[in-house]
């Protein structure tokens, strides 16, 4: 049972808030930032993705954190530290050289924000027994959604509200600024209503120990039967939404006779920041259900093409530029809606699949790490396949790279697939 004092209600909503808003800011909002202030798609995508590395690479340093102090320490620190470098980021666009000190920052702020998420777990699962755990992983998901609402919707609003009032610089700087404050603000109420997480089970007491730990659960992780078809599915599932990830946001902002739909910010902060994030909620909730009722042997295929079949509609948006701000809303709703739908069957897949054993946690983040690896790879290179492509013919290219999906998930439900 967890202490009165720590009722979860009062710090799992906004510890996993905390923990989507850098990611969120990372991953989409600074691609609008960067197209607003003339850079390249090229560069944009491939930075953008590049910075995202540490969400990859979390596992490895994930076992060090447990030689020093408690999860709390390390939740707060690294909340503190997000704060201070969006706030540089917000003044670093000020300077002749703002892209390439920003990029700097953002990965500062990428690593901070991974080392936060592994803390972060750390004291949910610490804190809470196995049936709170269960009873609190709504307010988990939902309040981690709710940063994508905030961020990619409600702050690229914003953005474009600020642009026509006090100029594109300083608009963005308002917008790196809150969310800062926001940061720190979340650190400050943290160091009073987060639990400790306790101390580690598994406590190391030198480097060389910690070391071998690590190399321990790596050896298990890669000795598991069938892991290399399920690396291959971890990876492929995602492939082609790795391609559309960065691309779709400068699609929408680009103009009309660029191929883009040319939207405003505003448009874009509506359209898939809000009304998208929440049909992604929604095809997330209806999937457990559906896959709760079904079991994921016979659910897996079918998961898999509702999660890649929709990037249809981006390819039809790129044929027509439709003018119709409901047209293109209802797009991006009917493929958020798939892609949360079809996002649990990777989810589940890893959970039940992959992770089960004596290192379960570790586990998870390791198959959580190649996955980003998948989406981060293909996001690289997005924006020079984009820009050698056209929009429309990029998005064509996409719907091919959506083959390898469906192969795998084929040959991986012939295997054994425990319900």
């Amino acid at each position: 049972m967890y202490h009165s004092t720590y009722n979860p209600l009062r710090w799992v909503p906004t510890v996993y808030f905390a923990m989507g808003l850098p990611f969120v800011v990372l991953n989409m909002v600074s691609v609008l930032m960067f197209k607003r202030m003339d850079i390249s798609d090229v560069q944009i995508a491939f930075w953008t993705s590049l910075i995202m590395l540490p969400w990859t690479l979390k596992p490895l340093w994930s076992p060090f954190l447990g030689m020093f102090k408690t999860k709390k320490f390390f939740v707060v620190l690294t909340q503190i530290v997000t704060a201070v470098a969006f706030g540089a980021v917000a003044f670093s666009l000020k300077t002749p050289h703002f892209f390439s000190i920003a990029v700097a920052l953002l990965f500062v702020i990428a690593f901070s924000g991974a080392t936060h998420d592994i803390a972060t777990d750390g004291v949910y699962m610490t804190e809470l027994s196995k049936p709170d755990q269960a009873r609190y992983i709504g307010w988990q998901g939902a309040f981690y959604n709710m940063a994508k609402i905030f961020a990619a919707g409600g702050l690229v609003y914003l953005a474009g509200y600020l642009i026509g009032r006090i100029g594109n610089v300083h608009a963005w700087m308002a917008v790196m600024g809150i969310c800062g404050a926001m940061m720190l603000m979340l650190g400050v109420y943290h160091a009073g209503a987060l639990p400790s997480g306790g101390k580690a089970t598994d406590r190391v007491s030198s480097f060389g120990e910690c070391l071998q730990s690590l190399w321990t659960v790596l050896r298990a992780f890669f000795t598991k039967k069938n892991i290399a078809w399920y690396i291959c599915f971890i990876i492929l599932y995602r492939f082609a939404e790795g391609f559309v990830m960065k691309i779709v946001p400068l699609f929408l902002k680009s103009p009309v006779e660029q191929q883009g739909l040319g939207l405003s910010e505003e448009q874009i902060g509506l359209y898939y920041g809000t009304c998208g994030a929440i049909a992604f909620v929604l095809g997330s909730v209806l999937s457990g259900y559906y896959v709760a009722a079904k079991g994921l042997k016979k659910t897996l295929f079918p998961l898999c093409c509702t999660f890649n079949l929709p990037f249809i509609v981006y390819l039809l948006l790129a044929v027509y530029q439709p003018a119709s701000g409901w047209l293109i809303a209802s797009a991006i709703v009917v493929e958020y809606f798939g892609y949360g739908f079809g996002f649990v069957g990777l989810t589940l897949f890893m959970m039940q699949q992959v992770a089960p054993g004596k290192f379960q946690m570790a586990h998870y983040a390791f198959a959580s790490g190649i996955m980003n690896l998948g989406v981060m790879l293909p996001g690289m290179l997005s924006g020079l396949v984009s820009d050698w492509l056209g929009y429309k013919y990029f998005f064509a290219f996409v719907l091919v790279a959506t083959i390898p999906a469906f192969l795998i998930t084929w040959l991986v439900c012939k295997l054994k697939i425990e319900n």
